[in-house]
């Protein structure tokens, strides 16, 4: 039905009127989307039987990604660029009056994820399948998502998000592959055949229920699954408050991160947790009992990967299955259990390091405690027999300790392999953060830098960038991005950067006109568009952002010899619903955007603009308009960054401390094309260690953070009495956590220095030239070639 748009027009058409009951003529662009979108279903659903049953006939090694984040975006034109069809659906659909861009505003985004973890989840999934390698993800089908993000008089209001409104498309419900979960009741032991036997009494069940997507590999013939848990009451419940218990069954599945303050949401993560891993758990060891092998083998043909500390009852639960589903003794299950899994740790912030209160893990997870209980005893007996005596040690270690589960010891202990994101940031967990447990097992800690799907963040989201690319090398990069490294000879070629200059301008031009639609605010698309867009977190200082932009806005006012660069400042964040300080930092954003955007004597030199529910589909548009990529947390916090790896194969120059990514980027474009500023890694560590950093003698000797601090708190800022005062005390009172006074002079610089280097256009474009193409290696396929060499150790099916 794609073979030609003649085929493809009379095919849609047909669908439109089976599936709707309507004619085309009577048809909304609703209707019209939803049936392009089972067309496309249903073109690859051959291909999707015909990949599993390979799997399963060869007896090839499959890896499981668990993940609490699935970060989709759109699929629409994704799904048609990857099976080479886009053009025959647009011209066919162009032919019938209908614009391809409209349809794809229709889709809604899945926002089943936060940020760069639930980003690099479904990056890795595309190139999964499009290097034809057996990989799948397991998650949770989300109701309302995160939430939908509001801006109201410059607050933060969260709104359910309704992306499951009007059905998902691309997904298929498989209600007879669901499967039991226990929460609660007893367990009971006893003897039966000369082994203990383990049975759960009186548990609340709830009925989890897979809906399988579609993961199209580009230009293959291989489709992998992601399969999303959908949270259902039990048919097999019984004496319980119906009304109340389908309500809480249905909330675990019903929002992202719920509030975790108080006990009732700490419960709800818990039953999140427990049932993407539960669920997903069962699910694979009964396809894998379906091929009649031994589990003994099992390690040997299924990989399971544990995506950050969420999925950490992995541990317990596969050992669970092992033994009181299956048979095996504690050593046999244990072997297993440590061979099939892995585990990426993606933070060195110690409370992104989940601990669940035993008081709380304990009654709701009964038998589940009871394994790691055991886990425990053993592990602390082998530091024993490593370090004896050494009780602090072993204390700090062990998986529970101070009446608390730890996440991270028990994902660390029970898997094969444990793996950072970046090469500072795996150096960090080696020599500091994990130090105790690389002593103990050296061998299961690696590097696997991140990676992006170029086909996403270049060919769909920038596709003149990457017409010019092709037409200048080939199209051989889509295949190899690194090859994209041949643009290197286009370095001081005049006519190759007028084009380049010419797409940015484009592009800029298109943001532009989407900030005027959706802020009111017009922007000048020959300013330095300057943009720093991700969650909101003190440690990744949107905060050392906004108060430059108040020092440049003090000096245009105060200096009229200031000969400042148009500037454009973008930001796009959420913040947790519970995170006071975060939400505080979004009102003083927007606080100064007013402030500036609407005083003639400055925003002809600077706009401030917040871009509200940042998300996938608007981030597409955000990149490819960049000139200035804002990377800029404290050294040593960000474990690696995704966004500037989007923002370098864009074009953007990026302005950063040396952390994360940030470091190989530096170590492939050279200084001479990044513009790095503040501490180092080492030195942020050392002063926490150590001590020896004094905010207040950074408020006291520069008057530039002297008058910015003060006009957080001093009446600057109409009508906000008491507002910033939070953030105020943060900075002095609170000694300044993330170092904001401490790199705010060199920030300041640097940024100058970016003014500067701006207004040599050929030079800048230059540099945005070598950004592009030096990006190739942090293409996700890249990364996903590594885990799948040297920690899944799976290898690809076929190819077309």
């Amino acid at each position: 039905m794609f073979s030609s748009v003649t085929e493809f027009k009379a095919s849609f058409l047909k669908k439109l009127e089976m599936t709707h009951g309507t004619s085309f003529a009577e048809s909304t662009k609703r209707e019209q989307f939803q049936t392009l979108g089972l067309m496309i279903r249903e073109y690859v659903s051959t291909d999707w039987i015909k990949t599993n049953e390979q799997y399963r006939t060869n007896g090839q090694k499959q890896v499981y990604y668990l993940s609490i984040e699935f970060l989709l975006g759109r699929l629409l034109r994704h799904n048609l660029m990857n099976l080479g069809i886009e053009q025959v659906v647009s011209e066919g659909l162009n032919e019938l009056g209908i614009e391809l861009d409209d349809l794809e505003e229709i889709e809604a985004d899945a926002g089943l994820g936060n940020g760069g973890l639930g980003r690099l989840a479904a990056c890795f999934l595309d190139s999964l399948a499009s290097l034809s390698l057996p990989g799948h993800g397991c998650g949770i089908r989300y109701k309302h998502g995160l939430f939908e993000q509001k801006i109201v008089d410059g607050y933060q209001v969260e709104l359910p998000e309704q992306w499951l409104r009007h059905g998902h498309v691309w997904e298929v419900r498989k209600a007879d592959d669901a499967v039991e979960i226990p929460f609660w009741g007893s367990v009971e032991s006893y003897h039966e055949n000369g082994r203990f036997v383990f049975r759960h009494l009186n548990a609340e069940s709830v009925t989890a229920v897979p809906y399988d997507l579609p993961v199209i590999g580009y230009e293959t013939e291989t489709v992998n699954t992601l399969r999303l848990w959908s949270a259902e009451p039990s048919r097999f419940t019984a004496n319980v408050d119906i009304l109340k218990y389908k309500k809480e069954t249905e909330s675990i599945s019903e929002l992202l991160y719920p509030d975790d303050t108080h006990d009732e949401g700490k419960i709800l993560r818990l039953k999140q947790q427990y049932l993407l891993v539960a669920a997903s758990l069962q699910s694979i060891v009964r396809s894998y009992k379906k091929q009649k092998r031994s589990l003994l083998d099992f390690h040997n043909h299924v990989s399971i990967h544990i995506n950050d500390t969420h999925p950490a009852l992995a541990v317990p639960e596969l050992m669970r299955i092992l033994m009181d589903d299956e048979g095996l003794g504690w050593d046999e299950a244990w072997n297993i259990t440590e061979n099939t899994l892995s585990y990426t740790n993606h933070t060195t912030l110690s409370e992104a390091l989940e601990k669940w209160p035993i008081r709380i893990f304990q009654p709701l997870l009964p038998r589940i405690f009871m394994i790691i209980e055991e886990i425990n005893e053993r592990f602390c007996q082998k530091l024993w027999d490593k370090y004896p005596g050494d009780w602090s040690r072993i204390e700090n270690m062990a998986v529970i300790g101070h009446g608390e589960v730890r996440m991270a010891p028990l994902a660390i202990v029970g898997s094969h392999s444990i793996n950072g994101v970046a090469k500072l940031h795996t150096d960090i967990l080696k020599e500091r953060e994990m130090n105790s447990f690389y002593q103990v097992f050296p061998e299961r800690f690696n590097n696997k830098t991140n990676g992006i799907t170029h086909r996403r963040w270049l060919l769909k989201a920038n596709p003149r960038l990457a017409n010019l690319v092709t037409e200048s090398i080939g199209p051989a990069w889509i295949s190899n991005p690194e090859k994209m490294e041949a643009l290197m000879k286009f370095k001081h070629d005049s006519a190759f950067l007028e084009k380049l200059g010419d797409i940015k301008t484009a592009n800029k031009q298109k943001l532009a006109k989407i900030i005027l639609e959706k802020t009111g605010i017009a922007v000048d698309t020959a300013s330095i568009f300057d943009v720093q867009v991700k969650r909101l977190h003190a440690y990744k200082r949107q905060l050392l952002n906004v108060l430059h932009i108040m020092y440049l806005y003090n000096r245009l006012k105060s200096d009229s010899d200031f000969n400042l660069y148009p500037r454009t400042f973008i930001f796009g964040a959420k913040a947790s619903p519970g995170y006071y300080f975060a939400k505080k930092v979004i009102k003083l954003i927007n606080t100064v955007a007013e402030k500036v955007n609407n005083d003639p004597a400055v925003n002809d030199k600077l706009k401030v603009v917040f871009l509200e529910n940042y998300r996938v589909s608007l981030a597409e548009d955000i990149f490819p308009a960049a000139d200035i990529s804002e990377q800029i947390s404290t050294a040593s916090k960000e474990a690696s960054g995704t966004g500037n790896m989007k923002f370098m194969m864009n074009g953007a120059l990026t302005v950063g401390t040396l952390d994360g990514a940030n470091v190989e980027i530096t170590e492939l474009v050279g200084e001479e094309n990044i513009f790095l500023f503040g501490l180092s890694a080492s030195e942020v560590l050392d002063f926490q260690r150590n001590g020896g950093y004094y905010s207040r003698e950074y408020y006291h000797y520069d008057q530039r953070i002297r008058d910015v601090t003060e006009q957080l708190v001093n009446g600057f800022f109409p009508d906000t009495e008491d507002e910033f005062t939070a953030i105020y005390d943060s900075l002095l009172d609170h000694n300044d956590q993330y170092f904001v006074l401490r790199d705010f002079a060199s920030y300041v610089d640097i940024q100058e220095r970016i003014g500067d280097e701006y207004r040599a256009k050929d030079a800048w474009l230059d540099k945005s030239l070598i950004n592009i193409a030096k990006s190739g290696f942090f293409s996700s396929d890249r990364t996903i070639r590594e885990y799948a060499d040297e920690i899944w150790k799976i290898a690809p099916g076929h190819k077309k």
